[in-house]
């Protein structure tokens, strides 16, 4: 009886044994959270991979823990597991057979973590992997050997990053069995060579060299590839193989911040669509063709050592077939070059040209006629260069109906195109900043029949949005000087005493952005941009605010560099309600009159740029950080600083008690000797 009662209360038991079992022998199970096939165990201090998970398991995150090695049974209750992320924690091995039963993983990242320690066992294991398609080996302190162990017979690999290792160069042997790899990312290592490496990687698309130490890249004949990246390297030559009849599939090309002195060398056939050659040495030298005028240049350039295709190769510095075909090119971005002028006939071959990116180059004239822009072009960027004139007839300015964006700013231009920016119907922002253009006034618009002019026009330019002319040197802004525009910004800082009420108010209904900083503007009303988002009014002596912004819905409020000494408290709770950032710093606000730096800092949605550094003085002109000031000198009695009369009342008492001195020493005189000696001249006892 006893042990059929004892049976009967075991079978009970069984069903709570089998919910309790998993819990109390794999207490980490608890630490992950379970959407839907998915378990993210990440940031959980785990040692080893949880059990007791569903067997149904898809996806599983075990991120930013400490799993020193993952042990051949891990995996074993997880036969369905298609994706597996163990980044960030500390692993150094992979067991050999860790996957025996992960048939089905196919994304598999073990990023920032030692595999360099235990690199060999951890080979074993991806080999047992058929279906691999993603693999994340970044950041695991690999070099070259160890990443061709581990990169064996992965035959079904499409996508593969090796970024932030200690790769140096790579061969012929690195990606050999990488047949079906599609993505390759090399980026933060410390390659110098990279010869004939992928060679055996017939459907590369996406190739990632940038940040590495390569000198060049010649011989370029990967034709399937797609987008290539070679930025942040020391590149000074890129040369795609001479002679090769195929189309190359590239479409961008990534050569921006390296050595180059030459427009790269492209392939004779190609889709090229985006071009980056920023911040290089590129030059044309299409001038030192004439042998007459530079008797001792040279007007050919030889490479040697060509690989095995070519002993040599020569070639004229200005041959127009050096730069290949750039039909289909749209962005060209060369910021940051030395380009002093465009070979003739250079951008008529680029019919589809949307965007030119030529920002601090050493341009000294531009001629649009003789340039031939095409009509696609909607963004042209001639900024920080040496222009002092641009030229265009009406027929090309006619022909440029699609530009939208013009920045002609940080040069010397004296003169520009009549009817510029009226001719440009999409135009929509300006920038003539750092310039000496003046104005127009109404009769140069209206009698100049010169194709140049030496001010600029844009009244009644409808798709005109955004003008900057920041630094112009403007004095006077004619009361029509934006008639007939609605634009949304408008920048007109470091113009000193330039006198703007009557000419923006056109704008008032329209202006969101307004730029017055240094202007030395001083009571401006503002009362009726009530579309105004943000203003700078910094840098203009400014004693008080102007009371119009408290009515305004400004977003962005910049005063920086004023004379504010305090912002008066119903102004700052009215600010404080509407405002999401404000810049403050640079005014010599007084230390007793900060109330509004308590409201600005108790509310939640105001971001003070630079709070640290916000300044004010105390009585004797003493600067604190107005957030470290202990403000116990500036109690308020009767509206007044007690200060007020410590300072009044230390004077009167010292007065008091000098002229008490003067009376004793005057009429008593024998009384003090007597005090004198009674206290000071007693015997000595010996």
């Amino acid at each position: 009886m006893p042990v059929h009662r004892l049976t009967t209360i075991l079978l009970c038991l069984l069903p709570v044994w089998r919910i309790l079992t998993p819990v109390s022998s794999h207490p980490q199970h608890s630490r992950c959270q379970l959407i839907q096939r998915t378990a993210v165990c990440n940031n959980g201090k785990l040692s080893f991979v949880p059990a007791g998970l569903p067997d149904n398991l898809e996806e599983l995150q075990l991120n930013d823990n400490h799993i020193q090695t993952l042990q051949d049974n891990s995996l074993l209750g997880y036969p369905s597991l298609n994706t597996l992320s163990v980044a960030c924690s500390s692993l150094e091995k992979v067991e050999s057979n860790t996957f025996q039963d992960s048939k089905l993983l196919e994304n598999l990242n073990l990023a920032k973590n030692y595999l360099h320690i235990g690199y060999q066992d951890t080979s074993h294991a991806l080999k047992s992997l058929p279906r691999l398609r993603a693999l994340d080996l970044s950041e695991n302190d690999l070099n070259d050997e160890m990443m061709a162990t581990l990169l064996q017979n992965l035959t079904s690999l499409e996508y593969l990053n090796l970024s932030g290792n200690l790769l140096q160069r790579l061969d012929e042997t690195s990606f050999r069995d990488l047949y079906q790899l599609k993505e390759l990312d090399l980026q933060r290592n410390i390659m110098f060579e990279i010869d004939g490496a992928f060679d055996n990687n017939p459907k590369l698309q996406r190739l990632n060299l940038a940040f590495n130490y390569l000198l060049c890249l010649t011989d370029f004949h990967m034709t399937q590839l797609v987008v290539l990246n070679g930025s942040h390297n020391f590149i000074e030559w890129f040369i795609s193989r001479q002679g090769l009849n195929d189309t190359f599939q590239l479409e961008t090309l990534d050569l921006s911040h390296n050595k180059l002195l030459f427009f790269p060398f492209l392939p004779n056939h190609s889709h090229m669509r985006n071009l980056y050659l920023s911040h290089n040495s590129v030059s044309f030298y299409e001038h030192l063709e004439d042998n007459g005028t530079f008797p001792n240049t040279t007007s050919t350039v030889e490479f040697y050592n060509m690989k095995k295709y070519t002993g040599n190769v020569t070639a004229k510095l200005w041959d127009e077939s050096l730069h290949g075909d750039i039909s289909s090119l749209e962005i060209l971005d060369l910021r940051g070059n030395q380009v002093q002028y465009f070979p003739q006939g250079f951008i008529q071959k680029m019919p589809a040209l949307s965007r030119l990116q030529m920002c601090t180059n050493c341009l000294e004239t531009l001629n649009l006629t003789s340039e031939q822009f095409s009509g696609s072009l909607y963004e042209l960027d001639v900024s920080n260069n040496r222009l002092n004139q641009i030229t265009a007839d009406e027929g090309t300015l006619t022909a440029l109906g699609n530009l939208t964006y013009l920045n002609l700013s940080l040069n010397d231009l004296q003169w520009l195109p009549s009817g510029l920016f009226s001719s440009l119907s999409s135009l929509r922002s300006v920038d003539l900043s750092y310039n000496n253009i003046d104005i127009c006034l109404p009769e140069e618009a209206e009698i100049n029949t010169d194709t140049s002019t030496a001010c600029a026009d844009w009244k009644n330019v409808a798709s005109l949005r955004q003008l900057y002319l920041k630094g112009c040197n403007l004095k006077i802004l004619p009361s029509y000087a934006f008639s007939g525009l609605s634009l949304t910004h408008l920048e007109l800082s470091n113009n000193p005493g330039l006198n703007v009420q009557e000419s923006v108010q056109s704008l008032s209904g329209t202006l969101q952005h307004l730029g017055l900083g240094n202007t030395h503007i001083q009571d401006m009303d503002f009362s009726r941009f009530q579309s105004l988002k943000s203003l700078n009014i910094s840098r203009n002596s400014l004693s008080h605010l102007p009371p119009s912004l408290v009515n305004l819905d400004l977003k962005v409020l910049d005063l920086r560099d004023n004379k504010l000494s305090t912002i008066p408290s119903g102004q700052a709770n009215a600010l404080a309600q509407k405002l999401h950032t404000v810049f403050l710093t640079g005014n010599p606000f007084n230390c007793c009159q900060t109330e509004w730096f308590g409201t600005f800092e108790t509310t939640k949605t105001i971001n003070m740029v630079g709070q640290s550094y916000i300044e004010c003085e105390d009585l004797i002109q003493t600067t604190h950080r107005v957030e470290h000031f202990q403000p116990f000198l500036c109690l308020k009695t009767g509206g007044k600083s007690i200060v007020w009369y410590i300072l009044l009342f230390v004077p009167i008492c010292l007065s008091f008690v000098g002229i008490s001195i003067i009376v004793l020493l005057t009429f008593k005189p024998k009384m003090l000797q007597k005090s004198i000696k009674k206290n000071c001249l007693k015997p000595t006892t010996y």
